[in-house]
């Protein structure tokens, strides 16, 4: 089964990015996030939603 939901360093590992980075890329509401008791979780498909978004700007 693939992922749903990724921590938050997952999501960074998977980007290649820093935590900071990927916590800037929250804090500016690019990328979505659920919040799940004091844990802050990225679905798996608002990574892809992320990508897709750069790629069409890059374009």
């Amino acid at each position: 089964m693939t992922d749903l939901v990724l921590t938050v360093d997952e999501a960074a590992e998977r980007l290649r990015v820093s935590r900071w980075t990927l916590y800037n890329l929250i804090r500016s509401n690019q990328l979505r996030t659920i919040k799940i008791g004091r844990r802050r979780l990225v679905p798996a498909n608002a990574l892809a939603d992320y990508l897709d978004q750069l790629t069409e700007e890059a374009a």
